[in-house]
């Protein structure tokens, strides 16, 4: 059986000189290794207590909602600005070349909730702090952040400590 990491494909300089992107398209493509993602997700969250699982968009919907579904519990979208119709709570962050908005909505979450975050990938880490930011404005109790790939040169996990985060795949550089 192949390795994780071996289904993810790797693209220097893209997008721009210097970086080395990992493509998740590659993995979620081959049965074999969605499967062996998901498992993964699983695994590392048998014997968690949560309720529901935050997917940020727009692949950690790929990654949460077939998780959720596994382990018989919701799933909330954590959504980009002006995609959800209901009544939302937004949080503003940081990109490389700018600010994006995070949305969800305001009865998402119950107070109380035990809550698990997934996405793809970490590196600053911009978009999940949004993300935690909006689970705890709505009540909720974040037990557990995941994630299919870490850049682990880039710190972002630091951030996260006290909600027992996890990778399944970490490369060392950015």
């Amino acid at each position: 059986m192949k390795e994780l990491a071996d289904y993810v494909t790797t693209i220097p300089d893209f997008p721009k000189e210097g970086i080395m992107f990992r493509d998740v398209t590659t993995l979620v493509q081959d049965p074999d290794g969605l499967k062996q993602t998901i498992d993964g997700l699983v695994e590392h969250l048998k014997g968690v207590d949560f309720d529901v699982i935050v997917g940020s968009e727009s692949r950690g919907f790929l990654f949460g909602a077939p998780v959720a579904y596994a382990m018989g519990k919701g799933f909330i979208l954590a959504r980009k600005k002006g995609k959800l119709p209901r009544e939302v709570i937004s949080e503003e962050y940081a990109l490389e070349y700018g600010t994006a908005t995070i949305e969800m909505h305001t009865d998402a979450i119950k107070p109380g909730q035990k809550v698990v975050i997934i996405d793809d990938l970490i590196a600053t880490g911009g978009t999940t702090e949004a993300v935690v930011k909006l689970v705890e404005r709505l009540k909720g109790e974040i037990v557990s952040i995941g994630f299919v790939i870490e850049l682990a040169g880039l710190k972002g996990m630091e951030k996260f400590e006290k909600y027992h985060p996890f990778s399944l795949i970490k490369y060392p550089g950015a």
